[in-house]
């Protein structure tokens, strides 16, 4: 989950994002530790979200993530997607967040 960072090599200095992995079931259940994942990286600047593996979500882990973004960008922090499942695009789609959450287009079938 959360911790793992990825190093991209950009020549003479070397950027890291904190990765953090959203779990399968983002509900309600999750949302505390999710938060508290999330609060980390705000400090990094430069994170990379998976939600390749969510199966289930609401709308509480997606107003969370939103807030994230929101305040990530504030402090001058970039946000990019490791993937998106089809849950969460679905999700995010019908709730109208996905420009918001800057997610990846999901893949064509």
């Amino acid at each position: 989950m959360a911790g793992k960072r990825a190093a991209k090599d950009t020549g003479e200095e070397q950027a890291v994002a904190a990765v953090v992995v959203l779990p399968s079931d983002c509900r309600m259940a999750a949302l505390a530790a999710l938060q508290a994942e999330l609060s980390g990286p705000l400090e990094i600047g430069a994170v990379v979200l998976d939600g390749q593996q969510v199966e289930r979500i609401d709308t509480a882990v997606l107003q969370l993530l939103m807030l994230f973004r929101r305040e990530l960008v504030a402090r001058g922090g970039t946000l990019a997607w490791r993937g998106a499942s089809d849950v969460l695009n679905e999700a995010a789609s019908l709730l109208g967040l996905t420009k918001i959450l800057e997610l990846p287009a999901p893949a064509l079938a």
